[in-house]
């Protein structure tokens, strides 16, 4: 089968597997995630050599133990509501930010090309595992679960990495990051922060139904994902180079691994959710 078709093939299997599951309901997006992180974590091991049973197991019971705290089955009917616990909430999300400025020092790091043990499972935890459980909260607010949320960051995600490959392909001159990943440039990289804040103005305004005042919430989430969505990308290209692999795995053709689809959404969902506790704060 032609390369290109391939890849066309399990893209747009794992986009519309992706938007079915969250849409559908709770159970069936919890699922699925909890599908990509046992997958993530197994391929993240593979990166740095790490035995794959322990890791498997602490993700297993973190998700499990999350999906009991915070979901909660009410009356006779299937209905639920989020319990928020706000001390567990700052606690998974400055684990995770303090996780998340260790890989930005290892990635600008030139002389650190090994990943020690304790580094090796702070990453586990910090890096994957804690994101992932971030993830699973950011579709709930003070309505309940709205799917339209993380569906909304995903087509950023998705804006920013395309726009960024096109404007840089066809005008880029200046290396972004190039001891890491060569084909990233600047021109790329501003192409992508501005076709995602013109994505997003449209999202806030056409499918997330916001009010005129509240599209600058969504321009600053662009923002986000467009910068630290970069920054994750790179981070888990350095662990690639380090373990001298073009991807974490070859579950969809053409495309890698999981680890490969959601490097950028796993490094930007904790500066989401700190962004959403800001403004909670603020209002």
């Amino acid at each position: 089968m032609n390369e290109t078709l391939k890849r066309s093939i399990s893209g747009a299997v794992y986009i519309l597997l992706l938007i079915a599951s969250i849409q559908y309901s709770i159970e069936t997006f919890f699922v699925l995630f909890g599908v990509f992180l046992l997958i993530a974590v197994t391929e993240f091991c593979n990166l740095v050599h790490l035995n794959k049973i322990a890791p498997t197991i602490i993700a297993c019971l973190f998700y499990f133990f999350f999906y009991k705290i915070a979901i909660a089955e009410k009356g006779d009917g299937i209905l639920y509501a989020l319990r928020y616990n706000r001390n567990f909430d700052l606690a998974v999300l400055f684990s995770s930010l303090i996780v998340s400025l260790k890989c930005i020092v290892f990635l600008f790091d030139n002389k650190n090309l090994k990943v020690d043990s304790f580094s090796k499972f702070a990453y586990l935890i910090g890096y994957i595992i804690l994101p992932f459980v971030i993830i699973t909260k950011i579709p709930f607010g003070i309505k309940g679960y709205n799917p339209n949320i993380l569906i909304s960051i995903f087509i950023l995600i998705w804006t920013n990495d395309t726009f960024a490959y096109l404007v840089g392909k066809s005008i880029g001159k200046h290396k972004l990051f190039e001891r890491i990943s060569p084909k990233k440039t600047i021109e790329g990289f501003l192409g992508g922060v501005g076709f995602a804040l013109i994505a997003s103005y449209f999202i806030s305004k056409y499918f997330l139904m916001l009010p005129e005042k509240n599209t600058y919430i969504w321009l600053i989430i662009a923002s986000i994902v467009s910068v630290f969505g970069t920054i994750g990308d790179l981070v888990e290209s350095k662990f690639k180079r380090i373990s001298e692999k073009k991807d974490s795995g070859n579950i969809m053709p053409g495309h890698g691994g999981i680890l490969d689809r959601l490097d950028s959404v796993i490094f930007v969902a904790p500066i989401i959710f700190l962004f959403y506790q800001i403004l909670n704060y603020v209002s």
